[in-house]
């Protein structure tokens, strides 16, 4: 969710300093370029000797650029490390102290803090650290469909690094509850989630379906900007939303709600040597979590751009999005691109 600034005019930048140095300022960090409060505008008059705003600055390093090019796969791979750290950390913390220090509620606390911690670290790729909610947002919000594959890589392995650290961090007190270093499931179930004994596989389907579902209708909801658009409370918003989902959805099935979340630590907990159990138990039930979050997403991103929203959307064109299939040549498929023809006459 970054934008680049392709253009700068001359009516927004009077004139542009730039010394000989070893840095650079790239034209895609520039916000705001030329405007001025009026504070500022006042401060700028009376004191002639007052430094020049600045944008924010990058050396001129090959790291940097590659940096700058890998943007999208650091920030999520950094944000859902965070997040596992955070979510399995509780977890570990209440399953390996026998819930001496903590409980049920103690791990919706922790997965939320997990999620808004890691949506403040992933702010530069737009946080989404869920390949289900990438995909809501290419279908329904114009997210490149380019991207796709470099968010997924770095939801994936973000999470499979943050089961390894947190393993490690733990290592010692898995040993002491499982009697030594023979791994079983007695604590599989602190890196991925595993459904209650008498749910049928068509239950585990429907409960990780409708976690997903609200999940991002009401991730929808929050950055609607003619409905709830929580701005920069989006975080702290997040945070209620799965300590909500946790805390009301989460007992039959763990409310994985994420493919990276579940798979990435499970691979995880098979590599560092739990049994082939990681696979079988619950009638096979790892790919529920692998598969479920896609529809439900895709199903709530439906059905709130069906209902409430009013912005870009292909709901909000002719045949809700499937006319232009009918008429290929076209290239703009909008519901507000005859009003933008309009303006321009």
């Amino acid at each position: 969710m970054s934008a680049a600034v392709d253009h700068i005019s001359n009516d927004s930048v009077s004139t542009v300093h730039q010394e000989k140095s070893s840095t650079f300022i790239p034209v895609d960090k520039i916000e705001n370029a030329g405007s001025m409060s009026q504070d500022e505008n006042i401060s700028a008059r009376t004191d002639s000797h007052a430094p020049p705003m600045q944008a924010e600055i990058e050396p001129d390093l090959r790291w940097s650029r590659l940096r700058e090019y890998g943007r999208d796969f650091f920030s999520e791979f950094g944000g859902t490390m965070v997040m596992i750290l955070f979510g399995d950390g509780v977890v570990a913390q209440v399953t390996l102290s026998e819930e001496e220090k903590g409980n049920y509620q103690s791990i919706s606390w922790g997965w939320g803090l997990g999620v808004m911690l890691g949506v403040y670290v992933a702010s530069k790729s737009g946080g989404h650290l869920n390949p289900a909610v990438t995909l809501a947002n290419c279908i329904f919000r114009g997210h490149p469909w380019r991207k796709f594959p470099v968010y997924f890589m770095g939801q994936l392995l973000g999470c499979m690094a943050g089961a390894f650290i947190m393993y490690g961090a733990y290592y010692q007190a898995f040993s002491n509850l499982e009697g030594g270093t023979q791994r079983t499931m007695l604590t599989a179930g602190i890196f991925c989630t595993y459904p209650a004994d008498f749910l049928t596989t068509e239950a585990m389907w429907w409960s990780e379906f409708v976690s997903s579902a609200i999940l991002i209708f009401v991730i929808f909801a929050l950055a609607d900007p003619h409905n709830g658009n929580a701005g920069k409370m989006m975080p702290l918003a997040l945070f209620f939303l799965i300590f909500g989902i946790g805390a009301c959805f989460g007992w039959q099935t763990g409310y994985a709600i994420n493919l990276a979340r579940d798979f990435g630590p499970r691979l995880v907990s098979y590599i560092v040597g739990y049994p082939h159990e990681v696979w079988s138990a619950g009638n096979y039930y790892f790919w529920v979590p692998m598969v479920a979050p896609f529809f439900g997403c895709t199903f709530g991103g439906f059905l709130y751009d069906v209902f409430i929203f009013t912005g870009e959307s292909p709901i909000n064109t002719p045949w809700m999005g499937l006319k232009r299939f009918t008429q290929l040549n076209r290239k703009t498929w909008s519901n507000t691109y005859r009003a933008q023809e309009i303006s321009k006459v």
